[in-house]
């Protein structure tokens, strides 16, 4: 398999995995928002005509496949640009925004695997270009590379089977210890800035989430019942020390007995989400980062921590 191959004998297009190389690496190689949308910026700053049809509103990994997108419905004006941009972003070595991020490590061991792979379709192109290599047709010696091109809805996808798979794992204690990684990817997809769980002071906290200015302490749990108001009061409490603008987000995907939700429905420094939630989200029926606005402003106006998906969505 190649980067660009022959069509009718004369003209060689790019291959539509180099296209989702180019979408993972855009994504991977900037964790914020506001880096990633002037990355992207400078690099479309000769074609204003792309960047004004960009919706940057959306999440990176949305935003950098309309991009490609634009690319590969008119690759006969845009090869040449195209090129130079997959070569540009697979020559990346350093990346300023992931080395200050806490998960750093992992961070940029995803930035470095997507350049890798991108790095891989520059290199066969040039070799085509400059007629050093015959073209390949086997593209089932290649079949782990296609998962480069994952879309938004692919990886949704993904996550929905997932999360089905954890609710049938014999060993609770495992499946437990498996949802973290699990929320921890969906917070990513939808540009959440999770980090990994992290010790304080003797404290464990299992991860924090960045959205729209405001952090999050986030704990999770998959108990075989509901979460008590005794685990409600201790991350209240967990929240509060962290200073009188700290929120918190309590994960539990068999929700919250009715007695702990009655001691935080009229004041509250935290909002809940439960398995109900996580499903509407996983079968597209609201976005993430809409249904945590929606939870955080009937809080902020009722002081209720509890608002269920459901009756948002009606």
């Amino acid at each position: 398999m190649a980067m660009v191959r022959a069509q009718s004998g004369a003209v060689k297009k790019i291959h539509p995995d180099a296209y989702g190389a180019l979408i993972e690496a855009l994504t991977t190689i900037n964790w914020n928002k506001i880096p990633f949308e002037q990355d992207i910026r400078r690099r479309l700053r000769e074609h204003t005509e792309l960047l004004v049809r960009l919706d940057f509103t959306t999440t990176k990994r949305q935003t950098a496949a309309q991009l490609v997108h634009m690319l590969m419905d008119r690759e006969s004006d845009y090869r040449d640009f195209t090129i130079e941009l997959m070569t540009d972003v697979a020559s990346l070595d350093t990346f300023p925004n992931l080395v200050k991020q806490v998960d750093a490590n992992e961070l940029l061991a995803a930035a470095r695997a997507a350049v890798a792979n991108l790095s891989k379709w520059v290199e066969r192109h040039a070799g085509l270009a400059e007629e050093r290599e015959r073209l390949a047709v086997d593209l089932a010696a290649h079949q782990e590379e296609v998962t480069r091109s994952r879309s938004f809805a692919q990886v949704l996808q993904e996550l929905t089977q997932e999360f089905l798979r954890l609710h049938a794992v014999a060993n609770r204690q495992q499946a437990g210890r498996e949802f973290e990684p699990f929320l921890h990817r969906l917070f990513t997809l939808f540009d959440l800035e999770p980090t990994l769980a992290y010790n304080l002071k003797g404290e464990q906290i299992d991860g924090a989430i960045y959205y729209n200015t405001d952090h999050f302490i986030v704990e999770a749990k998959w108990l075989a019942g509901t979460v008590e108001a005794e685990d409600l009061m201790k991350f209240d409490s967990k929240v509060r020390l962290k200073g009188k603008n700290a929120l918190g987000l309590f994960v539990s995907v068999n929700g919250f007995s009715e007695g702990g939700r009655d001691i935080f429905k009229r004041g509250t420094s935290f909002i809940t989400m439960d398995g109900g939630d996580l499903y509407c989200v996983l079968e597209g029926r609201i976005r993430l980062d809409e249904l945590i606005s929606r939870k955080l402003l009937h809080a902020s106006t009722t002081g209720n921590c509890y608002y269920p998906a459901s009756k948002i969505l009606g």
